[in-house]
């Protein structure tokens, strides 16, 4: 089993940030919703240290990585450092973890980002219609998955 102890610190921050950076490429897609998008992230986190406790993704899961704000000056910049942390964190896991702990790293991150995704309703009139996961929150869950180097969820 792989540990943080394996890791240096900057490798480390970068495995801390990658799921963080998933939700919040999908949460920045759509406007409106951010509270809700919010706590499904943290539900996330804690229902990975429930399932992964003493794993790698638990470690990772336990210490939700401190993104500081105005760290990206525009939404773009966001998005593309984002894609580019998480492929840096595959690229990570591939050369230190075993297959089974960066399959479980890649279903944890998409699932963070798909709960950010499906957390609040797009369309429709107080509550009423509307569609569960929009299309800019599809497209963004497309390009998480892609970096991840796994297929988008359906």
């Amino acid at each position: 089993m792989t540990a943080k102890a394996e890791f240096n610190a900057e490798e480390w921050q970068v495995l801390l940030e990658a799921p963080a950076l998933a939700g919040l490429v999908v949460i920045s897609a759509q406007r409106g919703g951010t509270i809700r998008e919010s706590f499904e992230v943290a539900k996330a986190y804690g229902d990975a240290r429930k399932e992964h406790d003493a794993e790698l993704i638990g470690e990772i899961a336990a210490t939700p990585a401190p993104l500081r704000p105005g760290r990206f000056k525009s939404a773009e910049e966001l998005h593309d450092a984002s894609l580019e942390r998480i492929r840096e964190a595959i690229s990570l896991l591939e050369s230190k973890a075993s297959p089974e702990e960066l399959e479980a790293f890649r279903a944890f991150t998409l699932s963070v980002a798909q709960r950010a995704a499906e957390a609040d309703k797009s369309g429709g009139v107080l509550g009423i219609g509307g569609e569960r996961v929009s299309d800019s929150e599809r497209a963004a869950l497309g390009e998480v998955a892609a970096a991840l180097g796994t297929e988008a969820p359906a």
